[in-house]
């Protein structure tokens, strides 16, 4: 099995949040790494901190305790090398969707040859709503267009917060066949935060499983046949499907 170097490092770190009257730790002593070209997907009850972890890698939120390693740099603020897609897609609503998808790039200085363009747009099925605004979008292509924004910034890091939420299922998968045809062309890592079962099963090489109550992690699922596009219909897929859907019902 071919192995990359080490792209992210998650070692001993704690979340408390402070107010006047008391402090609530949401994560505690979590520990992992990820590689280069490598996915993760994370699961677990609501509140149990998953997207605060998101936005800690991002550098958007400090860690009370512990580090983040991006490479061999401690993660203190954001970095270009880490793109971010939120539940609520982030779009302007006075622009068209050309002009959303290349916002980004440009604010970064990065040049989009035509070509890159169009292989994004065709692989997030959007190709033909350049001339659109948001509010003219369904969710689905909302989220498309956020995510065909953040894959032109060439990140080395993704970082994917419910990225397919409110979507039907058909619509759902169709949208993961796309982020995994874009994975595999360009090798970046990514790391999805979801809800859904199946969904974690499909895309992350490692399933998290975070606890509620600042326990931390639970377990860590290994996950290698996950991006490959026939997965969902193998045995080994709804093997692995039961057993996390399992440990999720059993989460105190």
């Amino acid at each position: 099995m071919e192995t990359f170097p080490e792209l992210l490092r998650v070692a001993e770190v704690q979340k408390t949040f402070f107010d006047a009257n008391e402090s609530k730790t949401v994560l505690n002593r979590v520990n992992f790494t990820l590689s280069m070209s490598d996915s993760l997907a994370v699961v677990g009850p609501s509140g149990c901190g998953k997207t605060t972890l998101l936005l800690m890698i991002a550098g958007l939120l400090p860690a009370t305790r512990g580090a983040i390693l991006f490479g061999c740099e401690v993660v203190e603020g954001p970095n270009r090398k880490i793109a971010l897609v939120l539940q609520h897609y982030g779009l302007f609503p006075w622009k068209t969707v050309a002009a959303n998808i290349m916002l980004g790039a440009k604010l970064q200085k990065i040049r989009v040859s035509d070509a890159e363009l169009m292989d994004v747009k065709k692989a997030l099925n959007i190709e033909d709503i350049d001339h659109l605004y948001p509010d003219q979008l369904s969710g689905g292509q909302r989220q498309r267009v956020a995510l065909a924004r953040a894959i032109l910034l060439r990140p080395s890091l993704l970082l994917l917060d419910e990225p397919f939420a409110a979507i039907d299922t058909i619509t759902r998968e169709r949208l993961q066949n796309g982020l995994v045809t874009v994975f595999n062309e360009r090798r970046f890592s990514f790391i999805i935060v979801t809800h859904n079962i199946e969904e974690a099963v499909f895309l992350g090489r490692r399933i998290i499983v975070l606890e509620n109550g600042a326990e931390g992690i639970r377990t860590v699922l290994n996950n290698p046949g996950a991006g490959d596009l026939g997965y969902r219909n193998s045995p080994e897929f709804f093997k692995l499907t039961l057993a996390l859907r399992n440990i999720l019902e059993n989460l105190t």
